[in-house]
């Protein structure tokens, strides 16, 4: 059943969100279609994508596309074939992405690098297919990011550089937009109920620092509870939000925490050897290898 209630801003607007197939990006998604939006699901799982789709309100005239987001001429082409078959856009959600835990010596360069591509070259691959039509639209483009973007942790060295890249790629980009009509905001994310979580939960590595954190920052939240966040801050063009809303007080103190991470996270961890979690979840599965 709709959980829509009022009249959105976002009623018959097209919206693309990547990693739509699972997790986060299937929450996002259906709340928008909610709120009267057309969807077009980018990702790398085309089973995973029709899926959602098809469950989706006949309303959101979904389609999907099967696509890497770190290419950029399959993007292009995807931002193409979306503005013909749906309209312009008017929303992105960036939220594809993902995660691999473990030292960073001894790590698989490859696969670090891969981190890298998908969450920050492929966000910036992303917003560069679609901003002529946010552009056009006077759109806004929401980049999901982490608590990593804030304060980097131990055993997650690709991950938080990436999301720290995220966060700075899109400061920049809004300042160059602002006077154009493109909104640009952040989503500082916690930890949420995907399969990558759950993979996480598997491995010695996250659990460990997991298990290091204090309470609050060990709290689990709901994709669906995520996602109204998410899409309730993209009807106000915010540029920023936090879920949980505590994660903004990070930002406060953000001088202090690579020496309260070091002194609070590093002695238990760096005294006990975790082994290399490899790409979590089953999106980060689906991720292609340059070994395969």
């Amino acid at each position: 059943m709709s959980r829509r209630r009022r009249r959105s801003v976002l009623e018959g607007r097209v919206a693309v969100v990547t990693g739509a197939g699972r997790g986060l990006g299937e929450a996002v998604a259906r709340e928008l279609a909610d709120r009267g939006a057309k969807v077009a699901l980018v990702g790398l799982e085309e089973n995973e994508l029709a899926r959602v789709g098809a469950a989706l309100p006949a309303t959101a005239a979904s389609r999907h596309w099967h696509v890497d987001v770190t290419d950029h001429l399959a993007m292009a082409r995807v931002a193409a074939e979306v503005r013909e078959r749906m309209g312009a856009v008017s929303v992105v959600v960036a939220n594809a992405g993902v995660a691999e835990a473990g030292p960073f010596e001894g790590s698989d360069p490859e696969r670090w690098r891969r981190v890298i591509e998908v969450n920050l070259v492929g966000s910036a691959v992303t917003a560069r297919a679609f901003l002529p039509q946010l552009l056009a639209t006077h759109g806004h483009y929401l980049q999901i990011a982490s608590l990593a973007s804030v304060g980097a942790t131990p055993l997650m060295t690709a991950y938080c550089a990436s999301k720290a890249g995220v966060e700075a790629f899109c400061h920049a980009l809004r300042a160059e937009v602002l006077t154009r009509g493109v909104g640009v905001g952040v989503g500082y994310l916690n930890w949420i109920d995907t399969d990558m979580i759950g993979d996480a939960g598997r491995s010695s590595a996250l659990a460990a620092l997991k298990a290091d954190l204090p309470a609050p920052a060990r709290r689990v939240q709901a994709p669906d509870r995520v996602a109204r966040l998410l899409v309730s801050a993209v009807e106000r063009r915010a540029s920023s939000v936090y879920v949980p809303r505590w994660l903004r007080g990070a930002q406060v103190v953000r001088a202090a925490l690579p020496g309260l991470v070091t002194r609070v996270l590093g002695p238990d961890l760096s005294r006990t050897g975790h082994p290399e979690t490899g790409l979590l979840g089953a999106g980060g599965r689906a991720t292609p290898h340059p070994d395969r």
